[in-house]
């Protein structure tokens, strides 16, 4: 299997994205990496590592897109960057999946003017995972699209159920849909037709579920429409790093046996919460397996994003996809 990597996209890049891919390698033994970026850095990179060269080879593009840049006109101005490159490996089937921590507004528009979508999806998802004390929960969608209808929702509650129960191994994945209260009349006009197709669907579905539902074990997928869902990512990525700090400063105020003590407990706390644990957040419904990274991250997010990426690959989430949506009759009005 060979995996594509963007390896100028990112905040850390290219070094932490290299050591990623080297600390993959190592995790992954049976697939190859695509290092797509320019030559002579990435050269330099696998030189000052002094690792060998198995298993790595370098796609040279001469352009890369920043962080800042428009989406589209990003992807369309710069035919060579190493994010679009990466995603034409894949969509030419020289690559079974590609992983990008660069502009996510680009990496999905290069998707979607590259990879195409899969048969009978509407619109495609992102879905990121939240660590909680009960196990992983799939948040679907944090910001492809910020407009959605019922029949998209549905769409995003088949997918992320899928990818749920063949990465995650959830055996059958507890649905809901967010909403601003449990009972079934709560919520806006998207919310409760979409809950409506749900009810009739072949999904496990649960219910409405609400803001605290995220992280109390009720539910395994929680969908949502790109406008509140990249609201409740970012209010729960700041909320972690905020608490997580606090709790380190106190614990420095402590008994210096006592802080001892304690820090053991808090590195195996912030790990087991740390959302590069779980990978990378794959833009589900596109014809391809499309990983995308949070831009800050380092080498072990690199590397679990590859990991991710080659389990979704091998499983064949996207041909279930295609086949659950359409006993869903996703593909359809």
């Amino acid at each position: 299997m060979r995996l594509a990597i963007d390896a100028m996209g990112g905040d850390n890049a290219p070094g932490e994205i290299v050591r990623g891919a080297l600390a993959a390698r190592g995790a992954l033994p049976e697939e190859e990496f695509l290092l797509v970026g320019d030559r002579e850095i990435l050269e330099a990179e696998l030189h000052a590592a002094h690792v060998s060269r198995d298993r790595i080879t370098i796609i040279h593009a001469s352009e890369r897109v920043t962080m800042a840049e428009p989406p589209v006109e990003a992807v369309r101005k710069k035919p060579d960057s190493s994010m679009r490159r990466a995603v034409e490996l894949m969509a030419k089937g020289d690559a079974d999946a590609v992983v990008s921590a660069g502009n996510t507004g680009a990496f999905v528009a290069a998707a979607h003017m590259v990879a195409k979508r899969l048969p009978g999806i509407r619109r495609p998802g992102i879905s990121v995972v939240f660590p909680t004390f009960h196990g992983p929960v799939v948040i679907i969608d944090v910001g492809a699209n910020v407009d959605s209808r019922p029949i998209h929702l549905l769409q995003y509650g088949v997918m992320a159920s899928v990818y749920a129960r063949e990465v995650f191994d959830i055996a059958q994945p507890r649905v809901g849909i967010l909403s601003i209260g449990e009972e079934s009349d709560k919520g806006n006009e998207l919310a409760r037709e979409a809950r409506d197709l749900m009810e009739r669907s072949r999904l496990r579905f649960c219910g409405n579920a609400e803001g605290r539902d995220v992280f109390n074990g009720r539910f395994d997928v929680i969908v949502c429409d790109g406008f509140v869902g990249n609201i409740v990512l970012k209010c729960v990525e700041a909320l972690a790093e905020s608490v997580l700090q606090t709790i380190i400063q106190q614990v420095g105020t402590l008994d210096a046996d006592v802080e001892a003590a304690l820090m053991p407990v808090m590195s195996d706390i912030q790990r087991r919460h740390d959302a590069e644990e779980y990978g990378g957040a794959p833009l589900l419904g596109v014809d391809g397996v499309v990983i995308i990274c949070h831009g800050n991250a380092k080498a072990r997010g690199i590397a679990n994003a590859l990991r991710v990426a080659a389990t979704y690959a091998r499983q064949q989430v996207n041909r279930i996809i295609v086949q659950e949506v359409a006993q869903a009759g996703g593909d359809n009005g």
